[in-house]
């Protein structure tokens, strides 16, 4: 029977990249690698970036017209469970648990936020929906640890929460790098967060011995990239400035490159680390929440700022044999709990014990 796909923030078809439709899309290849034929059940985007109650209400109001035209379509009654993936207040589940009511079918989450504190304000209306939603959902699957402390405090009695790890959309692991080349850092040039790493890679670099031999390749590009073209200015031709790259050809500077450098602030938890780990590369970052879901091994800690960053750093560029081993070490634990395999066998288990 067919699994009903849906993720309101963003469809897996939309035209624009983003973590979010990486997830979505690596998904769906789990579901059918754990042999659930898919169904994307609607393309509707529900989105409010900005709190606007009036755009929320106009989109309360097309969901409702989707349910209709989901819950009386001829394929409908064939579906196992509904499975939504990231639900949270700006782009709340507005279809799925009405459809999975009339159907009376499990109603599944994957990567669901816990919000509360947004029950008064301007998206009071969405983050409603959004704990309902929540509410009703049989199985919550978790992705990172930090999602699964609200969704446990404030879970209702009986429901279950499963642990998906964070996973790439392969099933086997690709060439190891040669370690050839120097650092690679991988991320969008947004402002906040994205542009708080980017700000402590520079505030490291500049604290490497002036004698160190090291080079930086920086794949990524977005509307910060001026500040960040300024923040990497003082290296001169140390550091190159690639833009975005296509997936093939970032896998290339991935089994060229030594190490990933990526502080990681306040990131959910980072698709370039496992990329990164899968090809053997170790990882530079900061310890924090997304970066332990996903990295092998233990990180520097943000008190001790980018000296502890540059102090790593430089073991790992001096000491050739010791990065290889962490970066085998990496590459088998993305091996055994990053991939298909695992990723399916956890969906598997856990929606066929539901119907």
């Amino acid at each position: 029977m067919t699994v009903a796909f849906y993720a309101p923030l963003k469809a897996p078809d939309h035209p624009v990249p983003s973590g979010d439709r990486t997830m979505a899309r690596a998904l769906i290849k789990a579901l059918e690698y754990a042999e659930f034929p898919i169904t994307v059940a609607s393309d509707l985007r529900i989105y409010d970036r900005t709190g606007d109650t009036a755009a929320q209400t106009e989109l309360i109001k097309q969901a409702d017209t989707e349910v209709t035209r989901i819950v009386s379509g001829p394929g409908a009654r064939t579906w196992r469970c509904w499975l939504t993936y990231h639900n949270y207040y700006k782009a709340p589940d507005l279809i799925g648990p009405a459809v999975a009511r009339a159907l009376d079918i499990p109603y599944v989450q994957v990567e669901s936020t816990r919000a509360r504190k947004r029950l008064t304000g301007p998206w009071a209306r969405f983050a409603e929906a959004a704990e309902a939603a929540s509410d009703q959902a049989h199985t919550i699957f978790y992705v990172t640890g930090r999602d699964a402390e609200t969704l446990r405090r404030d879970a209702p009695t009986g429901q279950v929460l499963t642990h998906l790890r964070p996973f790439l959309d392969r099933a086997d692991l690709p060439t190891q790098s040669d370690y050839n080349g120097g650092m690679l850092s991988v991320g969008m040039m947004r402002g906040g967060d994205k542009l708080g790493s980017y700000t402590l890679i520079a505030d490291t670099l500049a604290l490497l011995d002036a004698g160190l031999d090291w080079q930086l390749t920086i794949a990524g590009d977005g509307p910060a990239e001026a500040e960040v073209t300024r923040l990497m200015a003082p290296f001169g031709a140390r550091v190159r400035m690639l833009g975005a790259l296509p997936a093939e050809e970032l896998q290339q500077h991935y089994e060229r490159a030594r190490l990933l450098f990526w502080p990681g602030v306040n990131e959910a938890f980072g698709y370039a680390y496992l990329e990164a780990q899968a090809t053997g590369l170790p990882v530079v970052a900061q310890d924090r929440p997304g970066v332990r879901d996903v990295v092998a091994g233990m990180q520097p800690a943000v008190s001790d700022g980018p000296h502890a960053m540059a102090a790593r750093l430089t073991d790992m560029l001096t000491d050739r044999a010791a990065l290889k081993h962490l970066g085998t070490q990496a590459r088998a634990r993305v091996s055994q709990q990053h991939l298909l395999p695992a990723a399916a066998a956890t969906l598997r288990t856990a929606i066929k014990g539901m119907t």
